[in-house]
């Protein structure tokens, strides 16, 4: 019988929802049918495992599970035995230290002596260390950002988003201990069949990260500016030309990182470039 690659990831929440998407964009499509904690997939061989994100990095480095889908802040507290394959892309977010609005604030010396609640001391500790700054962590979970309001502490450290909870509870941040997003983990060790399996799993992750960077453009060039054209368009290789109805023009066709596109559309339209079309690129196989 064939082994399966097993998949740890979230049961529930934001990561989830984002892995569960970019599961079903490489063609695994995963259902849980009365919640169940497992599944198996029909269409690769994989199955997924659903267990709470602080649990992936151990079930990885156990052997309960071959890999992993979970934020990069947990890998880097937990500090298991595994491998840190890719960064995915989603699920972003940053480690802050907050303290209330009306306290000043200068920099991390402002801290020494200070009390800070946490879920990650850990990475916490390492930073006050690498900062020369003496603190008491107190370690909490869940709601870290009432223990100042309450006495338990005099700033928090805690995961941000879009920082509205931290100003719905009366907090600013004051520094960046960690820029985080999800990561791929796997185990030290695989035999060559889940290994191979593991490298057919990350092919098709990258095609649809690379997919997601880069924008498919179309475009109505005259004839005697298509060298210009090609010169200024940072696509892959070169780009596809084909006659137009209209006498004397062509249509030309090619692949440019999102992030560019803005950079050199002027330029393409002041060496005549006309109607212009982009459009997102599902999967890109290299």
């Amino acid at each position: 019988m064939s082994k399966r690659l097993r998949l740890a990831i979230q049961s529930s929440g934001r990561l989830s929802d984002s892995t569960t998407e970019l599961l079903s964009a490489i063609g695994i499509r995963i259902s849980r049918p009365d919640r169940k904690l497992r599944m198996v997939s029909e269409h690769f061989a994989l199955e997924v495992l659903f267990v709470r994100d602080d649990d992936i990095p151990g079930y990885v480095a156990d052997g309960v599970a071959d890999v992993g889908i979970v934020g990069e802040n947990v890998v880097l507290e937990k500090n298991p035995d595994v491998r840190v394959l890719d960064r995915l892309g989603f699920a972003r977010c940053r480690l802050s230290i907050a303290l209330p609005k009306a306290d000043p604030y200068s920099g991390p010396k402002d801290l020494e002596g200070k009390h800070i609640a946490t879920s990650y001391p850990g990475l916490l500790g390492r930073y006050f260390e690498q900062q020369g700054v003496n603190v008491t962590i107190h370690e909490i979970s869940g709601s870290v950002e009432i223990a100042p309001g309450i006495g338990l502490a005099d700033g928090i450290c805690d995961i941000v988003s879009s920082g509205s909870t931290l100003i719905s509870n009366g907090l600013k941040e004051v520094e960046t201990v960690l820029q985080s997003e999800a990561v791929l983990i796997a185990s030290q060790e695989l035999d060559p069949e889940l290994a191979a399996l593991l490298d057919t799993l990350r092919f098709r992750i990258q095609s649809v990260l690379k997919a997601g960077k880069h924008r498919y453009i179309l475009m109505n060039v005259p004839n005697t500016a298509i060298e210009r054209v090609t010169e200024i368009l940072p696509g892959m290789r070169a780009p596809t030309v084909m006659p137009l109805a209209t006498e004397g023009w062509s249509s030309v066709h090619s692949v440019i990182p999102e992030n560019t596109f803005w950079d050199v559309i002027d330029s393409l339209k002041e060496a005549g470039a006309e109607g212009m079309l982009v459009i997102p690129i599902e999967k890109m196989v290299l």
